[in-house]
């Protein structure tokens, strides 16, 4: 979604702001614009550019300019088309704002402000909140009070940053069901929509709350709830560095982020399962043998790649632990009537911890009273705040918009407490075994990534084609989705994802001489069953690439093109095949000139409905 930052400080705020929008350009934009008051004459400018930030830089606007103070916004369309008199900043009178999130009610709002004889410039509903917010200034109120009353109005998400003309010191922010999150510096403090933004100027971080407001001066920062009180919280660090989240010398930071897999993996294994003893660290996930023992029934909720997770989740669990597990898309579990209560444990699953589907179905399940629990990568998420336990996958930042790394240690999470969840009713021998298996998975994904020009031969060879079908039985048919989803993300190819148990219920009408088949092959998983959906593919004309963990002549000669990666357990093959689909999709989407880590259209933390 997009990217907001405010800068109060000793340095040069301008070319902070700038830097700090170029580390949020992987959340997707379409125009960019920063708001600053001049050192000069304390007056306050407003920059702002269709396109990319590299256009914003070239104004001449912003040459040899000094100012302590600014804010930026990096803007992906929701009302109004991209433009520049849609970019943020938006100013009324002495008063500038840039803002993420969705004002709900802005029609009702810009319909009373227009009988006062407000003009409005853009599409946007974010001018309606900068004009609320001048109204109340012109009628005698504070900075800060303008503020408060105008977002009391609001309904819908917003993370709003403000700087006012006549107020020059001063960023005012504020929040509601939209990330913001305040760095703490050494005479400089920060607020943005996400810790990358500032990570190379401090680690020390505040996570707003909902309905929180702060003000930010080059001499500290004060918070306040929503009656007015202020807050006292102590401040997060962060414990990764800037260079994380740098691309490291690979092209792409999506194909940086395929290689950290197997780092990724083992950061998530470490100090969470014990060999000797084949148990997982129920601590870890906030757990007792108690909350295990009286739960009734899981609820997995997700979207996008984490839900394909989920449906993994959802074999790993019900087999390894014997409890029935029901999975949502969180868009569809917010709105129907969930029989969820409290014997029941609710599972979110997100990268973020912010994405707004999501935290509306986490508030759902607790308002029925249910356990929850979130899986993220995001320490003091709102998702890891809101729920009662929290399992962090440690895979590091994840910058490329297209989940890789973050959607592995997803799986390696489930798998964990999977086995937390069946150690009372699996012998410790199976425990064992299962855990062995894991930890040898980081080699196992290092030695697939040896293949990887193997992989982009392949990608050379397929990627004119106009339409993939993916297959998988099992386990492997979410990452039959997942595959299917990678494509269709960032090289804009057509492809569907299916269990290939399914393939003559429709989708056998597909195949033809032009159509690859990518079919995901496990001698664990159904294997004979598959073989025939292979030879099935082949008799039609279709293209078939197999990937399989068993290297078989007769399948090697249905095949047109033949992945051998190495044999995991049944579970664990979802994460071994999920690589090379990975790298199949980077390769094809570099080769067809595709921008991979800021696919079109797309975010990479969906923080709006």
């Amino acid at each position: 979604m997009c990217g907001i930052i405010g800068y109060a400080g000793k340095n040069n705020s301008i070319g902070i702001t700038i830097e700090g929008l170029k580390k949020l350009e992987y959340r997707g934009y379409d125009s960019a614009g920063v708001a600053f008051i001049r050192g000069d004459n304390g007056l306050m400018d407003i920059v702002r550019a269709k396109g990319k930030i590299s256009e914003l830089i070239n104004r001449p606007t912003l040459n040899g300019v000094m100012s302590s103070v600014a804010i930026g916004h990096t803007r992906w369309a929701t009302h109004g088309s991209p433009s520049e008199i849609n970019a943020h900043p938006h100013r009324v009178d002495d008063i500038a704002i840039v803002h993420n999130g969705i004002i709900e009610n802005y029609i009702e709002l810009k319909r009373e402000l227009l009988k006062e004889g407000a003009v409005f410039k853009s599409e946007t509903d974010t001018e309606v909140m900068c004009h609320l917010i001048a109204s109340f200034y012109r009628k005698g109120r504070s900075f800060e009070d303008s503020v408060l009353e105008a977002i009391k109005l609001l309904h819908g998400s917003y993370a709003v940053n403000v700087i006012c003309e006549k107020d020059p010191g001063k960023i005012i922010c504020a929040k509601k069901d939209s990330p913001l999150v305040i760095g703490l510096g050494d005479g400089e403090y920060f607020c943005a929509s996400d810790v990358p933004a500032f990570l190379s100027h401090t680690r020390d971080v505040i996570f707003m709350e909902d309905r929180e407001m702060a003000v930010i001066t080059r001499e500290g920062v004060i918070i306040r709830d929503s009656e007015g009180a202020i807050v006292h919280r102590d401040p997060t660090k962060i414990t990764w560095s800037p260079s994380m989240a740098e691309k490291g010398g690979y092209r792409h930071f999506m194909l940086k982020e395929i290689f950290e897999q197997p780092r990724a993996i083992a950061d998530t294994i470490t100090g969470r399962a014990n060999l000797s003893t084949g148990t997982v660290n129920l601590y870890e996930f906030g757990l007792d043998k108690e909350i295990i023992s009286s739960t009734r029934k899981i609820f997995i909720v997700a979207c996008g790649t984490s839900w394909h997770a989920a449906l993994c989740g959802k074999y790993m669990i019900e087999e390894l632990a014997g409890i029935p597990v029901e999975i949502d898309i969180a868009s569809e579990f917010r709105y129907r009537s969930p029989i969820i209560g409290k014997d029941d444990l609710f599972i979110a699953i997100t990268q973020s911890g912010e994405t707004a589907d999501t935290l509306a179905a986490l508030k759902e399940a607790k308002r029925h009273g249910a356990k929850t629990m979130t899986i993220c990568n995001v320490v003091g998420s709102t998702a890891s705040r809101e729920s009662d336990y929290v399992f962090y996958t440690h895979s590091g930042p994840e910058i490329g918009v297209a989940s890789t790394k973050a959607f592995l240690t997803q799986l390696v999470s489930l798998y964990l407490l999977s086995i937390a969840l069946g150690s009372k009713g699996s012998s410790k021998t199976l425990a064992i075994d299962a855990i062995n298996e894991l930890l040898h998975i980081p080699t196992l994904l290092e030695s697939v990534l040896i293949a990887e020009a193997e992989i982009e031969k392949l990608a050379r060879q397929l990627s004119k084609s106009s339409g993939f079908l993916f297959l998988g039985r099992g386990i492997l048919f979410p990452i039959a989705l997942e595959g299917a989803l990678k494509l269709k993300e960032i090289s804009y190819i057509h492809a569907e994802g299916y269990p290939a148990g399914e393939m003559k219920h429709g989708p056998i009408a597909l195949i033809d001489e032009g159509l690859p088949v990518v079919i995901l092959l496990s001698k664990e998983t159904l294997y004979e069953k598959v073989i025939s959906n292979i030879q099935e593919v082949k008799s039609r004309g279709g293209k078939t690439v197999v990937i399989s963990n068993e290297d078989d002549d007769g399948v090697r000669e249905l095949s047109d093109h033949f992945i051998l990666v190495p044999r995991a357990n049944k579970f664990l093959d979802a994460i071994v095949m999920t690589l090379p689909l990975q790298l199949l999709a980077y390769h094809i989407a570099v080769i067809r000139g595709c921008d991979v880590d800021q696919p079109r259209n797309l975010a990479k933390s969906v923080t709006v409905e």
